[in-house]
């Protein structure tokens, strides 16, 4: 916690990682394999591109978990080995944190379940706690600074993630960020607004969002929640802009200059935490941490909703603000 707590005092704006599934597929996963198998099939290729964030310049980097719930293991009939390839996934990435010799965070990854919560689906609210309180057991044996959950759209579901994680480690600081795709609020109908003060409530440590369809719907979230909620830190984590199909692979368009133009912009409206999903490799975490670096941080005036934000002013390196990402 006090690594944690110190990137904040210390910087306006701390670098989060990419995507691991790009990089993944990249690496040579197949559509429709567990991305988590490969946390002890192939953890020399797993680390390689966690080697990379860290050399990018992030700062705290996601465990490769995403899919590490019973929930989603049991369509790979891997659900019975939950909390061996989550432990894996932590103690991949720890190892290769340790062998970087840089004070980088391990975030233990939990994504979405994949189902729809009761009423309206099958899982109840008890038995999506076990699920998650069964991954972040792994995570945390494996060695996580924090757990990290991602890409929700129910805050009933984050409400499970979060008291899952806190059964399996009180201690840990807790992230979360939803999936903003559906006209500015999540595919649950939750607005930005709703989920900032819903993150405040809970007492995370960070909130904000992540996925969803390019970088100035992630700036309008980013607008939107530190309006609502000024003292949540607040996290951004764009896709590289939409997948088009190139030769029936997604390829997401936006240039590592572009994300590097976000990841300012993002910071002048509030964003603390910033980083890539979908789409963002190596090359755009190294622009982005190369922008923040060289831009001085100038806050920006809260807009009508729905304008856009003015781009961030570009200044030289050597007058950029002290409290700057590194």
């Amino acid at each position: 916690m006090d690594i944690w707590k110190n990137l904040f005092d210390n910087q306006q704006a701390v670098l989060a990682d990419g995507a691991m599934g790009t990089s993944l597929f990249e690496a040579g996963l197949q559509f429709g394999d567990p991305p988590d198998l490969w946390n002890i099939l192939h953890p020399k290729r797993v680390r390689a591109i966690q080697r990379r964030y860290i050399e990018a310049g992030s700062q705290i980097i996601l465990t490769n978990t995403f899919g590490g719930t019973r929930f989603r293991l049991k369509l790979h009939k891997l659900d019975g080995r939950v909390h061996e390839l989550n432990q894996a996934g932590a103690e991949n990435l720890r190892a290769e944190v340790t062998a970087s010799g840089k004070p980088v965070l391990v975030a233990g990854d939990i994504g979405p379940s994949g189902e729809i919560m009761a009423p309206l689906g099958d899982l109840t609210f008890d038995a999506a706690v076990d699920g998650f309180a069964e991954q972040a057991a792994g995570l945390a044996a494996g060695g996580v600074d924090l757990f990290w959950i991602e890409t929700m759209s129910d805050l009933d579901e984050v409400r499970a993630a979060i008291e899952g994680a806190r059964r399996a480690a009180p201690q840990l600081p807790i992230v979360c960020t939803l999936s903003f795709d559906t006209h500015g609020c999540t595919m649950m109908g939750v607005t930005p607004e709703t989920a900032a003060k819903f993150m405040r409530d809970q007492g995370l440590f960070a909130g904000g969002g992540n996925c969803g369809n390019g970088s100035d719907e992630m700036l309008e979230v980013v607008r939107r929640m530190h309006a609502a909620e000024p003292e949540l830190i607040v996290v951004a984590k764009s896709n590289a802009g939409m997948p088009v199909l190139v030769q029936g692979k997604a390829v997401y368009q936006a240039t590592p200059e572009e994300m590097g133009e976000f990841a300012v912009r993002a910071r002048a409206l509030g964003a603390r935490l910033i980083g890539g999903c979908c789409g963002n490799n190596q090359n755009h975490i190294q622009a982005m941490a190369t922008r923040l670096q060289a831009t001085a941080y100038e806050p920006q005036a809260p807009a009508a909703a729905g304008a856009a934000p003015a781009p961030a002013k570009k200044v030289p390196v050597q007058r950029a603000n002290r409290r700057r990402a590194t």
